[in-house]
């Protein structure tokens, strides 16, 4: 049996600096916020003055999960503590759909009873929060966003927290030179739908790999293609590709191999051709050669 645990570790560093310092920013203005929205009585502003508050939850989260996720791996705990991660990463996406719900909930009550807005301290506040939103998701671009689903998911939060500014930005610029006090439950509702929709992407992702599926960058079926046609193999069985986190794929699976092939020279193809091919560093290959299953598959 061969097994190979030479994997990566991405931007490890960069991670934790960029979720730290986005985590900062946001939760000081996330208060000025929720100051403002009270004084301006707007529910535009006291929405994502909630999204920051998720932000800064979901932020601190996957700072802590990162930290909890380098422990070294224990006799109870043998992948370590890596999958915090996607359980963090879970919670986000969870967490951002409530909000969204939340959000609606108070929005269609304040259609049939709109209260008197501040629309000037609305504007300047949604303006700083623009800013700051933008400096937050500037930060996070120069972590691992694109692999990394935790901090794909703090991305998403802050992305979706500007795009709020944004609309809460246009909502005070109706209700200063329209009067229109209805753009500002418009707004939140808009708020709303962009929190949930990126809500539920990090959720079914995350739970794809808590369900142990099939990483979507690895073909599954070409990864088993590959490896039949190494010169000694003549079947491939039980293969199993998963992820332990965002960034840490695994594989594992038998060959059946004819007789009279070298079993440590095959694990040695094997691995050099996931490693290069698929990326995947982690894997364990059992060899089978005089069982009745290998016997079926080699004839």
């Amino acid at each position: 049996m061969g097994h190979n645990h030479d994997h990566q570790h991405h931007h490890g560093t960069s991670n934790k600096n960029a979720l730290l310092q986005a985590f900062l920013l946001i939760a000081v203005f996330m208060l000025v916020e929720v100051v403002g929205g009270i004084l301006t009585n707007s529910l535009a502003l006291l929405s994502d003055a909630g999204h920051m508050l998720s932000d800064a939850a979901a932020l601190g989260l996957s700072f802590f999960a990162i930290q909890f996720g380098v422990k070294k791996a224990d006799a109870s705990k043998t992948y370590g503590y890596k999958r915090f991660e996607i359980l963090a990463a879970f919670i986000n996406g969870l967490t951002l759909m409530i909000l969204s719900l939340l959000i609606i909930w108070e929005a269609v009550k304040r259609f049939s009873s709109p209260p008197e807005i501040a629309g000037t301290g609305m504007l300047v506040i949604s303006f700083l929060g623009l800013l700051v939103n933008a400096a937050a998701a500037f930060i996070l671009m120069r972590g691992d966003k694109k692999d990394n689903l935790n901090v794909r998911s703090a991305f998403l939060h802050v992305l979706g927290d500007l795009l709020g500014s944004a609309g809460a930005i246009i909502a005070a610029f109706l209700i200063l030179f329209f009067g229109w006090g209805a753009a500002d439950p418009v707004a939140s509702i808009f708020t709303a739908g962009l929190i949930a929709v990126s809500g539920w992407g990090v959720t079914k992702d995350s739970f794809h790999v808590l369900m142990e599926g099939v990483p979507p960058n690895i073909p599954i079926d070409a990864v088993k293609e590959r490896l039949v046609k190494i010169d000694g193999v003549c079947g491939v069985y039980d293969l199993h590709v998963w992820s332990i986190t965002s960034d840490f794929p695994a594989l594992s699976c038998h060959l059946a191999v004819r007789e009279g092939s070298s079993g440590k020279q095959i694990i040695k193809l094997a691995n050099q051709l996931l490693r290069e091919e698929f990326d995947l560093h982690h894997t364990t290959i059992q060899i089978d050669e005089e069982n009745q299953t290998s016997h079926d598959h080699c004839n």
